[in-house]
């Protein structure tokens, strides 16, 4: 067993439940992303991230409903920053950069803001609204740009109440596969 999967799976049990102002809990919505990820054949790093890119959500103790309070917990940093000590930049920077996907999106693509659901608008105006045009050259230049890209297209459709997914466990060998290796 791996030390830092074992506590991270341990959050998933004692946090996960939490809500998040979509109609799914935080596990729920990280295990849909993942498993997203992993029918469209992703990479096992992308599959990783997929299913870490909100761990943020799970360690900070802001509560579950403070962007109603107009706060923007930065949960894509913090979650990055803890799992950047453990796991590869292609897992961690994917999920760092997701938000700023979301926001490239509703920069790039005039159909894409329609589809957010309430909670990402509201997190949207939180995080700072559509990317101006230098904010779109810079991420562009990114060399996680195309997988921040996909990840937040799995996190869109990571929010569908009642999905079935694989059980947390069914994941493990993706985030082993993650680990940084020195």
């Amino acid at each position: 067993m791996t030390p830092i999967i074992d506590e991270i799976f341990a959050a998933f049990a004692e946090r996960g439940h939490r809500s998040y102002g979509e109609a799914v809990t935080e596990q729920e919505h990280m295990l849909q992303s993942a498993t997203f990820a992993e029918q469209q054949g992703c990479k096992p790093t992308l599959i990783a991230a997929a299913l870490l890119h909100d761990y943020g959500h799970l360690l900070h103790d802001l509560g579950e409903e403070i962007a109603d309070e107009g706060i923007d917990a930065v949960h894509e940093q913090i979650g990055a920053d803890f799992l950047a000590q453990y796991f590869a930049p292609e897992v961690t920077e994917p999920g760092r950069l997701h938000v700023a996907a979301k926001r490239y999106l509703c920069a790039v693509d005039a159909a894409y803001f329609a589809t957010l659901s309430p909670a990402s608008v509201q997190s949207l105006a939180l995080q700072g609204g559509p990317m101006s045009a230098d904010e779109v050259a810079a991420f562009e230049s990114s060399p996680f740009f195309a997988d921040a890209v996909q990840l937040r297209r799995f996190d869109d459709l990571g929010k569908v109440p009642g999905m079935v997914t694989p059980p947390l466990e069914h994941f493990r060998p993706y985030l082993e596969a993650g680990l940084k290796t020195t």
